[in-house]
């Protein structure tokens, strides 16, 4: 049999925790940061989780994990 490969491109952006969620980086925080209030650099900085409705599809596309 075949082994089942991973999504490379899914697994560049998601990380697993250790109960099995999925975290991720949000976008636009890496450049012109000057015009971005403090606030929203900051709550930029968190890796928020994967809502429940879209992990089953990401535990397809990342099945080792």
């Amino acid at each position: 049999m075949p082994k089942i490969k991973t999504n490379r491109s899914a697994a560049k952006r998601f990380k697993t925790t250790g109960s099995g969620k999925f975290v991720y980086h949000k976008s636009h925080g890496s450049h012109i940061l000057t015009s971005k209030s403090r606030k929203r650099k900051r709550s930029l900085r968190q890796s928020p989780i994967v809502d429940k409705t879209n992990q089953k599809e990401l535990r397809l596309l990342l099945p080792n994990g």
